[in-house]
């Protein structure tokens, strides 16, 4: 009886997709290769530095309880920032060629960032004197953002996240100041000292912190109509000191409330 011939495997010999699979491995290659040469390697690690130091995310051990901005707007906000330094790559090279700037590029960013912090702080720092308000609120500047530096005992008391009667005078004066600044992107951060709290409505000091920033940013956004959009509250608790725990006076420095403006040119 003639044997049965076996039937030609279906489909391409294995052979043949090892090779195909080999070809597109040279292929991916090579195009690597090639953008790899286009690339240099000394301004992308100075793009990369300057991209780490002008973002920043929340310190760890913070916690957010906000209404407004999120994630929402990342996006455009770092659409801004890449046309913001393909700008200024472009405007730096221009000038290279000119003659009229020499250096590190990036420190030219830095540089305008805080001077741009700077004019902000010293308006601000205008206007709290006219108001009365110096020796209650530090204007602090970085190259980011400015930051307001409010002593919690002006606006709160003790273990109590509802702003004090008398306190609804600094904190509308304060907004009134602020209001030139709606639509920048404003951070309110609360903090405490390190002494515990255990109370049925703050189990730990974050919870309190997270409160009283709130509370400002509830005043702000409902009272003085500041975009929500724009704006966020947290709590550090006492994971962000300024003094020292060790002595009242250092404790008085740590409870306060922070609000911080980022300037145009953060990227933030």
């Amino acid at each position: 009886m003639k044997q049965r011939q076996e039937e030609a495997p279906k489909g391409s010999p294995a052979w043949m997709s090892t090779f195909s699979d080999l070809m597109n491995l040279l292929l991916c290659f090579f195009v690597l290769l090639f953008s790899m040469s286009t690339v240099d390697a000394e301004k992308f690690q100075e793009i990369v530095a300057a991209m780490q130091h002008n973002i920043s995310f929340m310190p760890s051990g913070g916690s957010t309880i906000e209404k407004g901005i999120l994630i929402s707007s990342g996006a455009s906000h770092l659409t801004e920032l890449d046309n913001y330094y393909t700008n200024m790559g472009v405007n730096v090279e221009n000038a290279e060629q000119e003659g009229e700037y020499e250096g590190n590029p990036f420190d030219k960013v830095e540089e305008e960032q805080r001077e741009e912090s700077e004019n902000m702080a010293e308006d601000i720092g205008k206007e709290l004197v006219s108001n009365g308000m110096a020796n209650q609120v530090d204007v602090i500047v970085s190259t980011q953002y400015v930051t307001l530096n409010i002593k919690s005992g002006i606006l709160f008391d003790s273990g109590i996240a509802d702003l004090r009667p008398d306190a609804i005078d600094t904190i509308s004066k304060i907004g009134d100041i602020l209001k030139e600044y709606d639509g920048y992107t404003i951070e309110i951060i609360g903090h405490t000292d390190n002494v515990p709290i255990n109370t049925p409505k703050f189990e730990d000091n974050i919870m309190l912190s997270m409160y009283r920033a709130h509370s400002v940013y509830s005043y702000l956004v409902e009272v003085k109509k500041f975009d929500a959009t724009t704006i966020k509250s947290s709590g550090m608790g006492e994971n962000a000191p300024i003094a020292s725990n060790a002595t009242a006076e250092g404790r008085s420095q740590n409870r306060r409330v922070e609000i911080r403006i980022y300037n145009k040119l953060s990227g933030i």
